[in-house]
């Protein structure tokens, strides 16, 4: 589970890039029950924050980067944003966007793991991270799917200090690692990471990826939504056991994410 404790290396927030602002917040509304907050808009800057029951749930900014494609971007959290970058460089990632502060809020960094995963990291300042997470319509785990799991595994290892522990996929479909952060019990697992073909990539062009999960009270019911809003279903619903229903969904841009019903106890 994630919580807002935010312990080094859990994720702590997240936000998208999208190429339109309206029909993204109009989208995530409908799917998620999110309010949209503006912070402005220039000519510089336009975006803001996703509220659920007026919490922060996710950002949400305009995509300017030339030819990027609309996607989710996780941070995790850490001591010092400056000698994470470092090690990053020093384990063959790059440098995306380097360390800066926002304001008091905190400081960030962009990177790119040395399969070409994007992800960030989060150093607090007044903001430790969301506001609300493992509840209906927020954060409740992270993914990466990665074309070498040994590699991926030696990586954000080394930079995170993550426990991991295996577990077989159904119909010998390979092996799915779980990732909990450093000195916790399992019950702080936070995200998980699978090894895929290039060619099962398609979103990429066969380059790795990050993309966040989001509790819903009923899969089916978002799925719906997505489709109703322009969205879009790359595979499910379908019930997973001792996980729960779930489904993978792209927004309108073709950003995609995850909406899971957790397994409730019996």
């Amino acid at each position: 589970m994630i919580t807002t404790e935010f312990a080094p290396g859990s994720p702590c927030w997240l936000d998208l890039g999208a190429p339109d602002i309206r029909s993204a917040a109009a989208f995530y509304g409908a799917v998620l029950g999110w309010d949209y907050e503006s912070m402005g808009e220039s000519e510089d800057f336009e975006g803001g924050m996703f509220r659920k029951d007026g919490k922060i749930v996710a950002g949400l900014g305009k995509l300017t980067e030339q030819g990027a494609r609309s996607a989710w971007m996780l941070y995790y959290s850490v001591a010092d944003a400056d000698a994470t970058t470092k090690a990053v460089e020093q384990a063959g990632g790059t440098v995306r966007v380097a360390p800066m502060d926002l304001e008091e809020w905190g400081r960030m960094a962009q990177y790119t793991d040395p399969q070409g995963g994007q992800f960030a990291v989060w150093q607090p300042g007044t903001t430790k991270g969301l506001d609300l997470v493992d509840e209906p319509g927020s954060l409740s785990w992270t993914e990466l799917m990665t074309t070498d799991a040994a590699a991926a595994r030696q990586f954000y290892g080394g930079l995170f200090d993550w426990q991991f522990s295996d577990m077989p996929l159904p119909g010998d479909a390979g092996v799915y690692t779980l990732i909990t952060p450093a000195g916790l019990p399992e019950d702080r697992m936070h995200g998980g990471l699978v090894e895929l073909r290039p060619q099962d990539l398609d979103l990429t062009d066969g380059r790795p990826y990050w993309h966040p999960v989001f509790a819903v009270d009923d899969c089916d019911a978002a799925v719906a939504k997505v489709r109703e809003y322009g969205g879009s279903v790359q595979m499910g619903p379908e019930d997973m056991e001792g996980v729960g229903r779930l489904a993978v969904c792209l927004d309108p841009a073709n950003a995609d994410f995850v909406v899971l019903a957790p397994s409730r106890p019996r």
